[in-house]
């Protein structure tokens, strides 16, 4: 038997994701049609990527059972990655441009000058950061994506695994790497602008393309991104490894006494899941147009835990209808589109109150419907097999 045929649920993902792919496509300003807007289409872009790191949240959490409350710090180390570049090449290009001009031609040295002038003279520096060393060469910071997030993650999973920390307090470890993370990058000598970030990224140098054309880009190569993932995901976990990785969840002990080596399991998986939320960012922050340290905050990561509850955690399906729908809910709820509700005494708001919502509802989910959304889908599918047996 095939792995599709072992798992028809990931051949059912694949085509929804791409009928839902060719719909938007057709809809969008790019193509003419123009149902969808261009900035409607950037969100759903960036969705797609929230739902690939929350398929890595469901690896390391609903299937290996390490609650990890770091995850977005590798999603925002990924969009930084990319994000080096971007902004470097496009100053770079702006910088020739207004330099074309002058009555002798610019140097290579009055070039990269000027080029660290306009990223960094906001933050009081005429120096290139040595971490920007390779930020003009687009296939080494492509490389930088996945290998920061996962030396990262290699190396805190190493330290934490070896030690066998387990339980609330690896969950504490994990969201105090990001907040340190995030306080490094807060600062200003940190080479990435500090709280400014990086901004600009939704410009793509030395293309021409108008906006709906760029974010369609984005938006296939998001896509394109969850459905490999998907596709990876399903497999790891449909064979021995997803197996050993179930046991060591539902009973670590017994698990290292059968002779797996628990601890390698783990830092596999979370070097793994580190480097898919990598892409993930790298894919988000360009749609997003800005980065800044903000994104990496430990709240983030909570979020992320709570998608992938609400949707069901140990179902790949759970985790990316769980993120699609909060995400999703929570533009329409911030957005300002919900209308407020005046109840006489008070009126609510909704901007104010969408966290409180998420909250409770994560609470409810956990109280009386552990299997989340994800849970609905598995009821409805175990009637259609007993119809179809009778």
């Amino acid at each position: 038997m095939s792995f599709i045929q072992r798992n028809p649920s990931v051949l059912i993902f694949l085509s929804i994701l791409a009928m839902f792919t060719l719909g938007v496509t057709l809809m969008s300003e790019a193509f003419g049609s123009a149902i969808i807007s261009t900035s409607f289409v950037k969100t759903l872009g960036k969705t797609l990527c929230l739902a690939l790191i929350a398929i890595a949240m469901d690896l390391v959490w609903g299937y290996c059972g390490i609650l990890s409350l770091g995850h977005f710090a590798f999603f925002g180390l990924g969009g930084y990655m990319i994000g080096m570049w971007l902004m470097y090449a496009r100053t770079q290009e702006i910088v020739i441009t207004s330099l074309a001009d002058a009555p002798l031609p610019p140097t290579a040295n009055e070039i990269s000058d000027a080029i660290t002038n306009q990223i960094f003279g906001v933050v009081g520096s005429d120096q290139l950061p040595a971490i920007w060393m390779f930020a003009d060469t687009l296939w080494i910071q492509l490389a930088l994506v996945v290998l920061v997030p996962g030396l990262l993650a290699l190396i805190f999973g190493w330290l934490a695994f070896r030690s066998r920390v387990t339980g609330v307090y690896l969950s504490i470890l994990t969201q105090a790497m990001t907040l340190a993370l995030a306080l490094y990058l807060f600062q200003n000598d940190s080479g990435l602008r500090g709280n400014n970030g990086l901004s600009g990224l939704q410009n793509i140098p030395n293309v021409t393309a108008p906006q709906p054309v760029v974010s369609i880009w984005f938006f296939w190569a998001s896509a394109a991104a969850l459905g490999l993932g998907y596709l990876v995901s399903a497999w790891l976990v449909s064979g021995k490894f997803g197996s050993i990785l179930r046991g060591i969840r539902d009973n670590e002990a017994r698990v290292r006494f059968l002779g797996y080596s628990v601890e390698h399991y783990k830092l596999v998986v979370f070097t793994l899941t580190a480097c898919i939320a990598g892409i993930a960012g790298a894919l988000y922050y360009p749609q997003a147009g800005i980065i800044n340290p903000a994104e990496i905050a430990p709240i983030a990561s909570i979020y992320l835990a709570v998608w992938v509850a609400i949707g069901g955690r140990g179902r790949l399906y759970g985790a990316v209808i769980g993120a699609i729908f909060v995400s999703l809910v929570s533009s329409w709820f911030t957005g300002g589109q919900a209308p407020d509700v005046n109840l006489g005494f008070y009126t609510v708001k909704w901007v104010d109150w969408w966290l409180i919502v998420l909250g409770l509802s994560f609470v409810l989910v956990t109280l009386f419907a552990p299997k989340g959304i994800g849970g609905l889908v598995d009821i409805a599918t175990n009637r259609l097999r007993k119809e179809d047996k009778v």
